[in-house]
């Protein structure tokens, strides 16, 4: 495995990013964006390094990590997709395909967001991916309810990130500037789904966004899309972000490396496992 700091120039600036090789010849290529509330985050988080290394080296793939700008201190939206967008055009060109090469984009949480509207921007331009992977994405707002009795079970949890409403809100209004007449790309699953690539999605068991990825999947197969669903059991929200890595972990890693490196198109429907 190598890794090497380059960058991209967008709209709005030089957008940092970080290359990982595998050891062999790479069958796909992926640009990856780390979670955060749009406002957190860096290269160097384990959901941003860590995960980019391990799915290199599971799916023998080409990884782009993305240190698009965070939202706050005057950046909106469409800023930071407009840094993720800008690092596609950049890997695109920089890397023209091979025969057989897969194209995915992919994220975790608020960078699941990203990627899923930067996916729907490049079906709508002349860059469109192959593949989404997105771990428990934060995609639809007012964020559909979890249900009562997992709600109940994470009541006496410790040390979990959790999403009530108010933060919600709060991470809407700093990624938007406002909370009502939110443009579609920014909470993604109000956009147009149809014509996207197949899908994997990881999501956490106790998790407040979960119903969000579950919509999400239902949305997509709704309209052709092929999707696949991994619940990690008994995992919260931002699990790959958890190092050392519980073997739930290590499993949804395995999953989105499986969707990256697998050649069939997929099944439209959701399987949990």
């Amino acid at each position: 495995m190598t890794t090497e700091d380059l960058c991209a120039e967008g709209p709005h600036g030089t957008v940092p990013l970080r290359l990982y090789l595998p050891a062999t010849r790479p069958t796909a290529t992926l640009l990856w964006m780390h979670g955060g509330g749009f406002s957190r985050g860096t290269l160097d988080w384990p959901e941003a390094h860590l995960v980019s290394g391990e799915l290199a080296a599971r799916a023998s793939a080409r990884v782009v990590s993305v240190d698009y700008r965070l939202a706050g201190n005057g950046i909106v939206f469409p800023v930071p997709l407009d840094d993720v967008y800008a690092a596609w055009e950049w890997l695109t060109a920089t890397f023209p395909p091979s025969e057989g090469e897969i194209r995915a984009l992919g994220g975790a949480s608020a960078g699941a967001a990203l990627a899923l509207g930067c996916a729907v921007r490049g079906r709508d331009g002349s860059l469109p991916a192959d593949r989404l992977l997105l771990a428990y994405p934060f995609a639809h707002y007012p964020n559909p309810a979890l249900d009562a009795g997992t709600v109940r079970e994470m009541e006496g949890m410790q040390d979990i990130h959790r999403f009530p409403p108010s933060t919600v809100d709060a991470m809407v209004a700093t990624y938007v500037g406002r909370t009502t007449d939110l443009p579609r790309l920014a909470l993604p699953g109000a956009a147009r789904l149809d014509g996207l690539p197949r899908t994997a999605l990881a999501l956490s068991q106790y998790d407040e966004l979960r119903p969000s990825g579950e919509l999400l999947s239902r949305q997509l197969a709704s309209v052709g899309v092929p999707v696949s669903l991994h619940v990690a059991s008994g995992m919260p929200h931002g699990h790959l972000n958890h190092w050392p890595s519980p073997p739930e972990a290590s499993a949804s890693l395995d999953f989105l490396a499986d969707a990256l490196s697998s050649v069939s198109t997929g099944r439209t429907g959701t399987a949990t496992s």
